[in-house]
């Protein structure tokens, strides 16, 4: 580490190398916080966890009962031991409350003014914040499995729900009517996400075991359908031709960078993908045991090297390595069924919520202390070379 900040001190290295590295440090301890506990008010299962982007302080977290509960997980009280409070919580005296299951829970990318959910009682709400009420109310003629907003997207304001149906639902929060669909799907759509390098580009999984790349503007189809054999496998095969896993696609999560796409089925396998040739890169994770009959929502390291993925692995949560497929080790403290977890990149935190109603967090181990007040007396003695030692006289000496 000292040689790192003297490195970049002389203008020897690149100045983001010491953050890299001292992030991934603090990716490669983290250890469930016993300081730390997050106030639980869930009744039932946790399906859903998002931090909001602007600050990194206010979480929210969607249940089975259908209550919405938002956290702040700043330390007010600067005590060694807290309690992550929960501010407000849309629970089931709430007028407008989920009447079924919340699936999906997201900030509005750019303020914490607005936050949008998604449940199995098929609608799509848009929350003010400040005044807990729903701003504008999407229905669906079938069950919502996902939604997502672009987290860069300037030029437009569309979000993507995936659903029963295998038609891709596109809602735009300027006109607050359903703008189009996106066919192409034979089966219902589990996962959606929007690429955090373009604004346009969406990637949908399905039951059908075929991942999408769509550009939203065109109307023709989509961009690509990811095939796990990049087209090399026999055409007399029994398997479905450009499939991107022989189950059901239930998990979708980019890179930061958005160079590369993630993937999870039913067949437990996961994927790594070239986002721009849609090309496999084989990466080798093993076995990663998926038992979810829904969405499955894991998450990405950001601003490591490497980079890490954060996979609810029955009641565990299973840390690899993106690029090489390593796994680095199990986080074990649910007592069951963990459904999501969510990534905190400014402190490398981790939140993860699971069917036992517990939300965990996940903090870095502590530095060791290093002791720098060691007596000179303690240390051993060097030797001075005699051509820096001091020739001079004192005056006391003279005369």
């Amino acid at each position: 580490m000292l040689g790192l900040m003297a490195a970049r001190q002389a203008g020897l290295d690149d100045p983001t190398r010491l953050c890299r590295a001292e992030r991934t440090r603090r990716v490669l301890s983290l250890e469930l916080n016993k300081d730390r506990d997050v106030e639980r008010v869930h009744g039932s299962g946790i399906n859903t966890l998002d931090i909001e982007p602007v600050e990194g302080r206010y979480m929210l977290s969607g249940g089975s009962d259908g209550v919405i509960v938002l956290y702040d997980l700043e330390n007010l009280s600067r005590k060694p031991s807290y309690i992550c409070k929960a501010l407000f919580s849309i629970g089931r005296s709430h007028p407008d409350v989920h009447k079924f299951s919340v699936e999906t829970v997201q900030w509005y990318p750019h303020d914490t003014g607005m936050f949008t959910s998604s449940s199995f009682d098929k609608t799509l709400k848009i929350w003010d914040t400040n005044t807990l009420q729903p701003a504008d109310t999407f229905h669906f003629e079938e069950t919502v499995y996902r939604h997502h907003m672009s987290p860069v997207a300037t030029k437009h304001c569309l979000i993507a729900v995936g659903t029963k149906s295998p038609k891709v639902q596109l809602c735009d929060l300027k006109s607050g009517s359903s703008s189009h669909i996106l066919q192409g799907h034979r089966q219902e759509v589990l996962t959606v996400s929007w690429s955090p390098r373009h604004e346009y580009t969406l990637a949908t999984g399905s039951a059908d075991g075929r991942v999408k790349l769509w550009d939203v503007r065109r109307a023709s189809g989509c961009l690509s359908t990811l095939d796990q054999h990049n087209g090399e496998k026999s055409k007399t095969s029994s398997e479905a031709a450009n499939t991107a896993h022989n189950g059901r696609v239930n998990g979708l999560c980019y890179t930061n960078d958005g160079l590369h796409l993630l993937t999870i089925g039913t067949d437990d396998r996961m994927r790594l993908w070239n986002s721009s040739t849609g090309e496999n890169t084989l990466v080798n994770y093993g076995k990663v045991c998926n038992e979810s009959r829904k969405g499955l929502k894991f998450a990405i390291s950001c601003g490591c090297n490497p980079e890490f993925a954060f996979v609810p692995y029955g009641s565990t949560i299973a840390v690899y390595t993106v690029f090489t497929g390593e796994l680095i080790t199990m986080l074990r403290g649910h007592y069951s069924t963990v459904n999501c977890c969510v990534f905190q990149p400014h402190f490398q935190e981790l939140y993860s919520g699971s069917k036992d109603c517990n939300i965990l967090a996940w903090i870095p181990a502590p530095r060791e202390a290093v002791l720098d007040d060691v007596s000179e007396k303690s240390l051993p003695q060097q030797h001075l070379n005699p051509a820096y030692e001091d020739t001079w006289s004192s005056s006391d000496d003279e005369g």
